[in-house]
């Protein structure tokens, strides 16, 4: 089995290099082409306005001045001697659940190996902040992805569809097992803060202000927090299908 890893924490992030030792469980075959720095929250943004440069690092593992989008571009179709057998993407730096599944980079690393046809899974790992200083505990990932990604791997999945899955902040000893979960919803808002630079000319940071989520039952949000591993399956076909017939009747 041949395997393609990205992320979007950038090519020397911490992250990658554990879903690397977890690959390497699976295959002895496994390529990583992944951003030169940092894309969280492109989303599923594609780089067509500039070039794209590509660094190799060493032996199958490659740099590309782009998003998580362009490497799997760049890896499925120019640097890997034949398309891979399975796309990981990960493991990110904090939880990529509910909404934020509609920015991350992450997921849209999977999300593009499966529009390309590809077995696709992202991972992300939940964390917390001691002292100014974010901790994040990898080693529950590591510990624990191998043997769910050997289940999923043999599951079949529908064509158009990626694995979204999500490891709870505690010790591997302490999670509860995996559960398929649904997308939760966030309470939340973007604010504009804006600064001054230098020279006094006004520039602005987009950050992020939530209230507590809403933790449903069956939900990711619900998961996570009760020390359980997310497994959410998306679908890239985005039609509100159930209101097809009320708005042909509409427009008739």
């Amino acid at each position: 089995m041949r395997i393609l890893l990205t992320n979007d924490d950038g090519i020397h992030a911490e992250g990658l290099a554990v879903l690397e030792r977890i690959a390497n469980q699976l295959s002895d075959d496994v390529w990583v082409v992944a951003p030169e720095t940092d894309q969280s929250g492109y989303a599923h943004s594609l780089s067509i306005s500039e070039p794209l440069r590509l660094r190799k690092i060493s032996d199958k593992h490659y740099a590309v001045n782009g998003t998580p989008t362009d490497c799997v571009i760049m890896g499925a179709r120019k640097i890997l001697p034949e398309p891979p057998d399975l796309i990981l993407s990960g493991i990110n730096s904090g939880l990529n659940v509910a909404d934020d599944v509609t920015y991350s980079g992450t997921v849209a690393g999977a999300m593009e190996g499966a529009l390309i046809g590809i077995r696709s899974i992202a991972l992300s790992q939940a964390y917390i902040y001691q002292d100014d200083e974010r901790i994040v505990p990898y080693e529950t990932a590591e510990a624990l992805a191998p043997a769910l990604l050997r289940k999923l791997i043999a599951t079949e999945l529908p064509i158009g569809v990626l694995l979204n899955v999500n490891f709870p902040n505690c010790p591997p000893e302490e999670v509860t097992g995996p559960v398929v979960a649904s997308q939760g919803k966030l309470s939340y808002g973007i604010w504009v803060e804006e600064r001054r630079d230098g020279r006094s000319l006004p520039y602005y940071w987009l950050r992020f202000g939530r209230d507590e989520p809403e933790l449903k039952p069956g939900t990711d949000l619900h998961a996570v927090r009760n020390k359980q591993i997310s497994v959410t399956p998306l679908k890239l076909d985005m039609t509100a299908h159930e209101l097809r017939d009320q708005l042909a009747k509409a427009i008739a």
